[in-house]
């Protein structure tokens, strides 16, 4: 068993060094390619626009160390921002009742995916696909298929405060440390890494993995809820077709940054990480003027790398 969790920990400082190593030569690219890359101007625009997607990438890492997946995140957040927008537009409801209700939304959503997927055993990527819809065309029917218009209502919470960073940043960067935490120093992040290792002996033991499965789908749903706040007060409107494909960057985020698709591991600090890889390599090379066919090309070898040193890194640890 020491020997077990010394493979283990080896493992993630490698996987931490090479991620690092990665954005850092991505950075040292682009800079090169780029005199304006390199810049507080375009640091302070990256910081400020991946708050939505790291506060989402730490619920799917969850979902993922449990062996789960959900495809509808992108319309959950979608459909949060809808409603965050009706009751602040059309009801006069105060900003901070208008989040609170965009919050619950999200929650519903992800368990409602959770109850049905744990309750009748049936693969939450058939779930969620289901849900994705669901709450689409719900959005449609809140917004009346339109874009709302909040203004500037909510502005403050992406507008830059210190350093280039907004308020949204700073909550994703406490958002990231609570996840870590509760990962690696709570019983219940060791339940959801045991149920993603092997369910059966955790039902086994005596602990019933349904309440905590269910659990982390909240948690997925009250993120996106987080992250549709993040995008309203960033655009000052909440569009219906937002968050379209949302899903797939979130997956890649989490996936580049080691969390096995089969389960079991994963490090919200790595998913950070992973985002910012995301990030980077999409403003590099928007910067250095690639084509957006060619960016998406770039960014699925990107991810299929990672998938293939995922099943490396999962050989080594069983040798």
């Amino acid at each position: 068993m020491p020997t077990t969790y010394l493979k283990r920990g080896m493992a993630d400082l490698k996987n931490y060094a090479g991620l690092i190593g990665a954005l850092v030569l991505m950075c040292c690219l682009f800079s090169y390619l780029s005199e304006n890359f390199f810049t507080l101007s375009t640091l302070s625009t990256l910081a400020n626009d991946i708050p939505t997607l790291v506060v989402m990438a730490v619920g799917m890492t969850f979902i993922l160390i449990v062996g789960g997946i959900d495809l509808s995140v992108g319309s959950v957040m979608a459909l949060a921002a809808s409603f965050l927008s009706m009751a602040t537009v059309r009801w006069g409801w105060p900003v901070y009742l208008g989040s609170l209700l965009g919050l619950l939304v999200g929650a519903l959503c992800g368990m409602i995916t959770g109850m049905i997927s744990v309750g009748w055993r049936i693969p939450s990527f058939i779930v969620s696909l289901g849900v994705l819809e669901m709450a689409r065309g719900a959005a449609y029917q809140v917004t009346d298929s339109r874009t709302e218009y909040i203004g500037s209502a909510v502005d403050g919470i992406s507008a830059p405060i210190f350093l280039g960073m907004s308020p949204a940043f700073l909550t994703a960067i406490a958002v990231t440390v609570i996840g870590q935490l509760v990962l690696t120093k709570t019983v219940l992040g060791r339940q959801w890494i045991g149920i993603g290792t092997n369910e059966e002996a955790v039902r086994l033991s005596g602990i019933n993995p349904r309440p905590a499965k269910v659990l982390v789908f909240v948690l997925m749903g009250l993120l996106s809820g987080l992250g549709a706040l993040f995008q309203v007060s960033r655009l000052e409107a909440a569009d219906p077709n937002g968050g379209v494909g949302m899903e797939l960057q979130v997956i890649a985020a989490v996936v580049i940054g080691g969390t096995s698709l089969m389960g079991g591991r994963g490090s919200v600090y790595a998913t950070f990480i992973g985002v910012l890889i995301i990030s980077v390599l999409e403003a590099g090379l928007a910067q250095i003027g690639v084509s957006e066919p060619m960016k998406r090309i770039v960014t699925g070898l990107v991810i299929v790398a990672a998938v293939v040193l995922d099943t490396y890194r999962r050989r080594g640890e069983r040798a």
